[in-house]
């Protein structure tokens, strides 16, 4: 699902709101997860999963196809961790269908 999509199902869910209304607070929210996750933060929404940076430290890769040696540096990495409640309904509604 695209954010736009996201926008246009919150649009079909709650027709007395506008569009642009649902627009906005979409991108405020993911701003704020951004914010966040930019100061160090550790994001958890109950029920849906958290979001983490994790470092990666450097480290020398190598190209298959030249075999040629290039050097990565350090980085960091987003890890998202689905909750409990996430998982379980996932994992129900694909064991059924």
């Amino acid at each position: 699902m695209t954010r736009s999509q996201l926008i246009k199902t919150l649009a079909m869910q709650n027709k007395q709101l506008y569009e642009k209304n649902i627009a906005i607070g979409v991108h405020l929210v993911f701003e704020q997860i951004i914010e966040a996750l930019l100061s160090g933060q550790r994001v958890e929404v109950r029920g849906f999963g958290s979001f983490v940076l994790r470092l990666r430290a450097a480290r020398s890769v190598r190209n298959p196809k030249t075999g040629a040696v290039a050097h990565q540096k350090l980085s960091y990495v987003l890890h998202f961790k689905p909750g409990k409640a996430l998982r379980e309904r996932v994992n129900h509604v694909l064991a059924e269908g």
